[in-house]
């Protein structure tokens, strides 16, 4: 989800020319890669530019928050070509939910059998500017996924708008992920092994269930962008409904931009709890340690912030941010030994700040 600048990026792409689809043919990945391609579509729904992948004759995947409380989507089937997908009920708790298109036509369908995530992996969505389907640099895994089932791959293969519900593959172009977030070298994609378990909970009996989670990502999504990016002044009812609908969305990284929305407007003890809920869902999420760290150090919580940062130190050693937070904590918060570690890291990775 990268929707904090979804509107700017819309805003952008109205000016820009279209780049014509045969742009497409341009790609320097290796050809499994590029051949993945094929089974990647632009949709508009509630998000109105995204992507989302082929799993199926007539069954794609995208994420849940671009869909929201939707029913059907349109799907870019090549050609100048047009579909209706209807959208599936579904219970699955996780930022995820299949599409079923049967004019979609013939093609392929990406698999994850045999799929690695070890070494290069590449994310391939549609590209806002070029109005096409395109492959990104190239990244890897950050951290081992961790064992819950809402945890998500943390890796470092570029992503931007547009790329929501796109494939997360490896060299050989079998499936690994499908994109749901991130940014600043920080990405998050939901491991393709769990669109077994998303098929399994998803079909006709689960109606209500799926609609009641759909509107919450409608009323998070619209209260995120409502608040802004760094008011310091939050209404009631704002900090309200980021609590209740962001928490009931069943997506992570909702909870997280509530978090860091309510962090700014210090609304801590709301930011935190949200922050925790978070990092109890996927404790290796890096960007969910982040904000909570952010917003304990604007609220001088300095103790607290040591476990977390002891984490990020680890997870992402070359980043400044964490190491002037953990030298300042380690400081105030009464551990000297992490602050010297942290200034030990900001002298090899930063020498100048240092």
């Amino acid at each position: 989800m990268f929707h904090l600048i979804k509107m700017a990026a819309l805003a952008l792409a109205a000016a820009l020319v279209a780049t014509p689809v045969s742009a497409q043919d341009r790609c320097a990945a290796p050809e499994p890669v590029c051949a993945a391609r094929a089974g990647v579509f632009v949709i508009h729904g509630f998000d109105p530019f995204a992507s989302a992948v082929r799993v199926g004759p007539d069954l794609l995947v995208t994420n849940r928050h671009v869909v929201a409380d939707a029913r059907t989507v349109r799907i870019e089937a090549g050609g100048g070509r047009e579909v209706e997908g209807a959208v599936v009920p579904t219970a699955y708790d996780g930022d995820l939910i299949l599409v079923r298109a049967p004019g979609l036509g013939d093609g392929p369908a990406l698999s994850p059998d045999g799929a690695s995530s070890g070494g290069d992996l590449y994310t391939v969505g549609a590209d806002l500017g070029r109005k096409a389907v395109r492959v990104y640099p190239p990244g890897r895994i950050l951290l081992p996924r961790a064992a819950t089932p809402q945890a998500r791959l943390q890796h470092g293969a570029y992503s931007q708008v547009g790329n929501s519900g796109g494939a997360l593959v490896d060299a050989e172009g079998r499936l690994v992920g499908i994109v749901a977030s991130g940014g600043e070298g920080r990405y998050e994609a939901i491991e393709a092994g769990e669109i077994e378990r998303l098929k399994e909970q998803s079909g006709p009996a689960f109606e209500a269930e799926s609609a009641a989670v759909g509107l919450a990502n409608r009323r998070c999504t619209e209260a995120v962008e409502v608040q802004g990016p760094a008011p310091l002044f939050m209404a009631d009812e704002v900090a309200a409904t980021l609590v209740e609908a962001c928490g009931a969305s069943r997506n992570r990284q909702h909870f997280d931009l509530a978090a860091q929305a309510l962090g700014l407007a210090r609304r801590v003890d709301r930011s935190v709890a949200l922050s925790e809920a978070a990092i109890a869902r996927d404790p290796a999420a890096i960007n969910s340690r982040l904000i909570l760290v952010t917003t304990l150090h604007i609220a001088g919580r300095y103790a607290e912030e040591l476990p977390h940062l002891r984490f990020l130190m680890k997870a992402i050693p070359a980043d400044p941010a964490v190491a002037r937070y953990a030298i300042q904590a380690g400081k105030w918060g009464g551990d000297e030994d992490l602050a010297r570690s942290a200034l030990a890291l900001l002298r090899q990775h930063n020498p100048a700040q240092a």
